[in-house]
């Protein structure tokens, strides 16, 4: 199951892509509460999202993004049908991609 949660709204010209990842978005800094050890970092290091399989946004992360992160963003265009890909690498390794068609 995708840890990505895609929604798309066309309106005007533009199109509305919301994004919901589960993530523990964890900063290195907190201490676990039962056995008093650090936590390690685990963050979301790259985000991309491509619209027809062109990349039109990247983003570099930290570790000062809140769990469960939320993203909203509009776009110029975009056609119902269109495909957009939503993809994440994480500091450990992890990694996951999601498609969703504009509705």
């Amino acid at each position: 199951m995708s840890s990505i949660k895609i929604r798309t709204k066309r309106q005007q010209g533009t199109t509305q892509i919301r994004t919901l990842i589960a993530h523990p978005m964890e900063t290195g800094l907190n201490t676990d509460n039962q056995n008093q050890k650090t936590i390690a970092a685990h963050f979301i290091q790259t985000l991309t999202v491509r619209h027809n399989d062109k990349i039109i946004l990247t983003t570099d992360m930290g570790s000062g993004i809140s769990r469960n992160p939320y993203f909203s963003f509009e776009m110029k265009g975009g056609e119902p049908g269109d495909k957009i890909t939503i993809q994440w690498s994480d500091n450990q390794g992890n990694r996951d991609t999601q498609d969703a068609l504009i509705s």
